[in-house]
């Protein structure tokens, strides 16, 4: 029980922007060893990021190295403002982007007036299914379903950033994702109809 001018423990608040401040600043000094550390710490996460958004393995290794050549070039721009895995993290997507956007990333703009159709709640999904059949299922998406479904359920951007991101309107970044959801439950069902066969 509190009493008259007892003072509660302070409570330390988390600050996600001074995750790996000292690393981050060994790096902006040149640091190798840090520069080492930082790539350990985010480089495995990075690489599935990389291959979630452009589905091949040598390119999203080619990505990978190549982002974090940006990452440490620019290090000096940090400035501790968000933490460092969501900085890292957005010089990676907008890389995997303008990778994608040189091979035409097909994305339908939506009219102003069209509804996508919503899921409806008995329609098949992906609960109960393992996360390795997801993943598979999710790579054959076409690419920009692909995309924007990664941004939002996995990377977890909003439709306004996914839109800002790929340069398409907030509507047109919902669209795709509804779209997305519908192909991929598509090919989950077509998953498990082929496995029952087999099994028969």
């Amino acid at each position: 029980m509190r009493t008259a001018g007892s003072k509660q423990p302070a409570v330390k608040k988390l600050d996600y922007a001074d995750t790996h401040r000292a690393i981050v600043e060994a790096c902006k000094r040149g640091d190798r060893q840090a520069q080492f550390e930082l790539y350990r710490l985010y480089g495995k996460a990075m690489f599935n990021v990389c291959l979630r958004m452009v589905k091949n393995e040598t390119d999203a290794e080619d990505l990978l190295q190549n982002s974090f050549v940006d990452i440490f070039t620019r290090l000096d721009t940090f400035r501790f403002q968000s933490s460092v895995g969501a900085w890292i993290k957005r010089i990676v997507i907008n890389n995997c982007i303008n990778f994608l956007k040189k091979r035409r990333l097909p994305l339908e703009e939506l009219d102003v007036d069209r509804h996508d159709h919503q899921p409806a709640a008995n329609e098949p999904g992906i609960v109960g299914l393992s996360v390795d059949k997801v993943k598979a299922a999710i790579m054959e998406l076409p690419d920009g379903y692909r995309v924007v479904f990664s941004l939002y359920c996995l990377e977890g951007y909003d439709h306004k950033e996914i839109g800002e991101i790929l340069g398409v309107t907030e509507a047109t970044s919902k669209s795709q994702y509804s779209r997305a959801r519908r192909k991929l439950q598509d090919i989950l069902v077509e998953h498990e109809k082929n496995r029952r066969n087999f099994r028969e």
